[in-house]
């Protein structure tokens, strides 16, 4: 199983998710799970997770050591499944896919489409917000989809 997850810049949403399901993997001992994140802008290649990513991570005894990158063609031939945080992700995302000669395999879905309830679909991109709530929201948001997933696709011991 091999999944990505994307948010606008690779920044905030998508390394956390990263961050959580790597933890997942080690903890079900799914070895041959693999993951990564991507952003669909280039504004911040090459740097780590924001500070307040981070910081969050942390407080849950979770690391990021995710270099930021930029979505690319290969991705959608490689990831079995592409997780998209909000409305804009995963139109993007689509827009892709459906240009793609031969069609690419991977699914295409909201992270927040695990959680079941209309109200959590969308994790809202916390970068712009002031202070640490919005980032607690997304995390946890991020934490219980990427749990709900591994849970629905883990094989049976």
């Amino acid at each position: 199983m091999k999944v990505l997850f994307v948010c606008l810049a690779n920044t905030c949403r998508s390394p956390m998710a990263e961050a959580v399901f790597k933890h997942l993997i080690l903890k079900n001992h799914l070895t041959n799970w693999k993951t990564d994140s991507a952003g669909l802008r280039d504004w911040n290649v090459g740097l780590r997770a924001q500070g307040r990513a981070q910081e969050l991570l942390q407080q849950h005894g979770l690391k990021s050591e995710h270099i930021t990158r930029v979505i690319t063609v290969d991705d959608f031939y490689y990831f079995d499944f592409i997780f998209g945080m909000d409305e804009s992700n995963i139109t993007e995302l689509q827009l892709i896919a459906e240009k793609l000669e031969p069609p690419a395999p991977c699914q295409i879905q909201y992270l927040g489409s695990y959680l079941n309830r209309e109200e959590d679909k969308i994790i809202k991109d916390p970068y712009f917000s002031q202070g640490m709530a919005s980032f607690h929201t997304a995390y946890l948001q991020i934490r219980e989809s990427c749990e709900r997933f591994v849970e629905q696709y883990r094989p049976e011991a």
